[in-house]
């Protein structure tokens, strides 16, 4: 429970640069994803909630037993439905689970545990997320109405963040195997596994534009964090790159990490990006 900390819910022009600070909270909120009628759905407290951008309304979303979320939400194509990771209260690991996104029953997809989501494919027919299997971090994908899961990467080191691109045929993830922590990309099969970003930093949870053109990630200093750690209360830095690959450049620097940018805060037109900085109280 991180404790003694100021949240500020922003926003940032990609083009400009123009950050703009929504709403600011006494607790911890994490990772907004950016709704297409305009609403931020972001985790505080083990809750869902709904921030509307133009109202500044803040609403609870009814997620039924599903009281224990974390930060790792991914919306359904269509926006009817929201995926969540929800830590089961019979042995408190991370699940996957589907409701819709005006409040609802939550549906098991995923037995096996630990399981934490990042990725609902275009076509609506695949979940992709994290998965700690037999001692290992692993990207593993599974049908959105569950099903059989299946494990696209085995290599040693952590694995983790994968997300479709929308056309869905690269699934963009984060991954330690070269020594850091760097931005990888591969084909929705799991073939081709490429490395997208060759930095002398620390470079988590990759996000496609929904335009398709730019991915954003978040980067902690080099030596400020272990490659395969992401923890909150650290001077980060948010980066822009091509989705073609080549040099990144700054979006913004900022105190946060862990709860910042965990999943996919892309505005529909491309234009904004969400995310969540803090302040030690």
């Amino acid at each position: 429970m991180r404790e003694n900390t100021k949240s500020f819910l922003e926003i940032i022009n990609v083009e400009t640069g123009e950050r703009k600070t929504l709403a600011t909270f006494d607790y911890v909120i994490e990772a907004p994803n950016w709704t297409r009628d305009d609403k931020l759905i972001y985790n505080s407290g083990g809750l869902i909630y709904s921030f509307d951008i133009h109202t500044l309304e803040n609403r609870v979303i009814d997620s039924g037993f599903a009281n224990f979320c974390n930060n790792d939400h991914v919306l359904s194509p269509d926006e009817s439905h929201l995926a969540v990771s929800h830590h089961t209260i019979e042995d408190r690991q991370s699940r996957i689970y589907i409701f819709p996104l005006e409040g609802g029953n939550p549906t098991l997809i995923t037995p096996m545990a630990p399981s934490y989501l990042h990725g609902w494919s275009p076509d609506g027919k695949t979940l992709a997320y994290c998965a700690e299997r037999n001692g290992q971090y692993d990207i593993y994908t599974i049908p959105a109405t569950g099903g059989e899961e299946k494990q696209l990467t085995d290599t040693p080191g952590l694995d983790d963040g994968p997300e479709y691109s929308p056309d869905g045929k690269h699934i963009w993830f984060n991954s330690t195997r070269s020594g850091l922590m760097q931005v990888w990309r591969m084909n929705a099969d799991g073939s081709e596994q490429t490395q997208m970003t060759f930095e002398e930093s620390n470079n988590w949870f990759p996000h496609v534009s929904p335009d398709g053109d730019s991915v954003a990630y978040i980067a902690y200093q080099k030596g400020d964090v272990e490659p395969g750690d992401h923890p909150p209360n650290k001077n980060v830095e948010l980066r822009l790159m091509p989705s073609l690959g080549g040099e990144s450049r700054l979006l913004v620097k900022l105190f946060g990490g862990q709860g910042t940018i965990n999943v996919n805060s892309w505005s529909p037109d491309s234009k904004y990006f969400a995310f969540v900085s803090y302040e030690l109280t």
